[in-house]
């Protein structure tokens, strides 16, 4: 097998004496260059097995609602059609996983995981670990370097982490080929209530979900469309991205955060594809995606306040604190914000395009969180606030980035500045310099086109 062994981690030894290995997806949602199924199926083969992906979709996720799960539903109906075309048996089931997952597992030899790293999918694997009696291995397959191997603590900012990451690319950005099948599972039964994503909305009316925040009409879920956007991003935008990726009337960027989030795409299949053409844009994209994201997911890994702003540096707590007395210039209640009704028209069009889209412009998405900062009565309600509406609307939502995003207009992974009044030392971001640097009125224009 050719994944390289920091990937993989034994959780347990146990009893290995079942009919089938078991593949609990739940981070790595896709089929292409999943390094967990294929650790999964290579055991499997070698034990002369089937193998079982199961997923579990959970109604009570925190902040679940219909945009975020019919994005999700979407990619796994393509992965379910595509593991059926590998003679892997697919099983969806609703419920919680410390009961799904054990209860396939009871005849499994072997059972994998894939890792994510926020608290709840962290509280969700250590359940079903407790609770399982084969073998357990988790693969580390959502990183390029995994998180362990590129530092033992919490990185200060991404100069502090940058050379620890690149100095490992040649190790982790390799080709995995997929394993071929050996032993046809399609015709294995399976203990638990099953449910088809194959025609998924009437799977939705059954889960307990927020329906007040529709589909993104511009957003399809799924490897397909995933790899599509790569292609596309490559071809025509990639070259000029080191120009071009904070101009928000020039549409540069990739627009492959929401698959990144779900596990819909691999950013080792992304860093493949991209590094294939060196340039300035690929440079400043691999900055992105490789130092910038493990920077946000190491951060997560080491740090248990990253939801709290209480994550953040001492210096800024204390600047802050110091001015958090300060007038205000305006003051807005959260429905205010949430709707798009600000003074602010650059503001505005940048909520706007996260209610229709399910996705901001990333440098829209630091002064967006700069202003909640200026119009709110402390950081602690504006931080609040940002979390709420990013988790609530935007597709790649309660992701380690997100929260270092939020944080970071807080002044996470960033240096005091110069001080002024509300944001003390923490870097300030103005109307102005919108205007002096973009056209910036191209892209209210493009965002009220959106809407039609």
């Amino acid at each position: 097998m050719l994944i390289d062994r920091t990937r993989i981690r034994k959780l347990q030894d146990g009893q290995s004496e079942g009919e089938y290995v078991l593949y609990w997806m739940q981070a790595s949602q896709r089929v292409e260059y999943n390094l967990a199924l294929e650790f999964a199926l290579d055991l499997a083969n070698n034990h002369e097995q089937p193998l079982i992906v199961c997923f579990c979709i959970f109604p009570g996720f925190p902040e679940a609602n219909l945009r975020s799960y019919y994005f999700m539903l979407q990619g796994l109906q393509e992965a379910s059609n595509q593991l059926q075309n590998r003679k892997i048996r697919f099983v969806c089931s609703i419920g919680s996983p410390d009961k799904i997952v054990p209860a396939i597992a009871e005849k499994a030899s072997f059972v994998v995981f894939d890792r994510g790293y926020t608290s709840t999918v962290q509280e969700w694997r250590s359940r079903v670990v407790r609770k399982l009696r084969a073998p357990v291995f988790v693969v580390e397959d959502n990183v390029v370097v995994p998180v362990s191997v590129a530092s033992h603590k919490e990185e200060y900012s991404a100069t502090t982490i940058r050379k620890k990451l690149m100095n490992q690319l040649s190790r982790y950005v390799k080709e995995i080929p997929q394993i071929e099948t050996e032993v046809n599972a399609l015709d294995i039964s399976v203990k638990v209530e099953e449910v088809k994503v194959d025609d998924f909305k009437p799977l939705l009316k059954k889960l307990a979900l927020d329906h007040s925040v529709s589909p993104t009409p511009v957003f399809h879920g799924g490897s397909k469309r995933a790899n599509a956007l790569l292609e596309e991003f490559i071809k025509n935008k990639l070259e000029q991205y080191h120009q071009w990726r904070n101009d928000p009337s020039k549409e540069c960027q990739s627009s492959l955060s929401p698959y990144i989030h779900f596990g819909q795409v691999s950013p080792v299949f992304i860093a493949l594809e991209v590094m294939k053409y060196p340039g300035d844009g690929t440079d400043a994209f691999i900055e992105e995606l490789i130092v910038r994201r493990e920077l946000a997911i190491n951060f997560v890994h080491y740090n248990r306040n990253y939801d709290s702003i209480e994550a953040l540096p001492k210096w800024a707590i204390f600047t802050l604190n110091e001015h958090i007395s300060d007038k205000r210039p305006y003051l807005y209640p959260l429905k205010d914000l949430e709707s798009a009704v600000t003074h602010d028209r650059y503001w505005n069009a940048a909520q706007t395009e996260l209610l229709i889209t399910g996705k901001m412009h990333n440098y829209m998405r630091m002064y967006w969180g700069k202003k909640i900062i200026e119009w709110t009565e402390s950081p602690q309600s504006a931080f609040d606030t940002m979390i709420y509406l990013n988790n609530k609307y935007e597709l790649d939502g309660r992701d380690p980035n997100s929260y270092a995003g939020v944080l970071w207009c807080f002044g996470k992974h960033d240096r005091p500045w110069k001080e002024r009044p509300i944001f003390g030392k923490v870097r300030y971001m103005n109307s102005s310099g919108l205007e002096r640097k973009f056209d910036i009125d191209s892209y209210v224009e493009h965002v009220q086109s959106t809407k039609h």
